[in-house]
């Protein structure tokens, strides 16, 4: 890995740093739970506006309509044209907490 320096002493480097949101995706056809990596500094609304063709989630389980787990994997990519919704999961875990 390698550092430059400007000359007030801030570091540049080509790694970048990204904080991890767990999500809720539901898709045309599949629900899914993963981790979304959003950008330091940026909102998870941003993360999704990217104009790239998919996102991409690690941690990953596909459920279904029940929440049972067909598939799980480290890493998916969607194609952001067949997102209809997401949700980070801290949101639930508040909902949860109001019941």
């Amino acid at each position: 890995m390698t550092f430059e320096y400007d000359n007030k002493g801030k570091f540049f480097t080509e790694v970048i740093s990204k904080n991890p949101l767990d999500v809720l995706v539901q898709t045309t056809t599949h629900l899914i739970q993963g981790t979304i990596h959003v950008h330091r500094d940026e909102r998870l609304k941003d993360e999704l506006d990217e104009i790239s063709a998919f996102l991409a989630l690690t941690d990953v389980k596909i459920l279904n309509a029940e929440g049972k787990t067909l598939h799980q994997n480290d890493f998916v990519a969607i194609q952001r044209n067949q997102i209809v919704w997401v949700i980070p999961e801290e949101n639930k875990k508040d909902e949860e907490s109001l019941l």
